[in-house]
């Protein structure tokens, strides 16, 4: 699997990507994409085959209740998976790295996210539980 890690999310999870089999992975940054707007991420996402990873849930899948009415990702048809870490504002590397380390253990369970999203919630009212969600975008709903 191909990861593309966004620029609002450290360079570090590329390390962690390829030390776990995804030798391919990069970061926006690194493909000189940097300040690039999100529509023209979701082109350069697509035509590379590329599974993005952001903490931007609600500029690519849309509202948290209605995923797939707005965002970027509305606009894809088929698309190689969709990865959101969602944490506290200001989420430090400890925290990033500790819901992409759970989202790629779900890729090991589960490595299919084709057309489908991939959501880690860190719940800080649970005491810290990370909340794993999969689910079809554009959904079923949407044919």
């Amino acid at each position: 699997m191909k990861l593309l890690v966004d620029e609002c999310l450290s360079p570090e999870l590329v390390h962690m990507a390829r030390e776990r089999g995804h030798g391919e992975s990069s970061h926006v940054v690194w493909i000189g994409r940097q300040g690039i707007k999100d529509w023209g991420l979701l082109k350069i996402v697509i035509e590379g085959d590329w599974t993005l990873v952001t903490r931007n849930a609600y500029d690519f899948r849309g509202p948290e209740s209605a995923p797939g009415t707005r965002g970027q990702y509305q606009r894809a048809d088929i698309h190689a998976g969709l990865i959101c870490l969602n944490g506290p504002e200001g989420m430090d590397l400890d925290m990033q790295r500790e819901l992409f380390d759970a989202a790629l253990d779900e890729i090991d369970r589960d490595g299919d996210l084709v057309s489908m999203v991939l959501e880690l919630t860190l719940e800080t009212a649970r005491s810290d539980e990370i909340v794993v969600d999969r689910y079809a975008l554009p959904t079923d709903s949407d044919e």
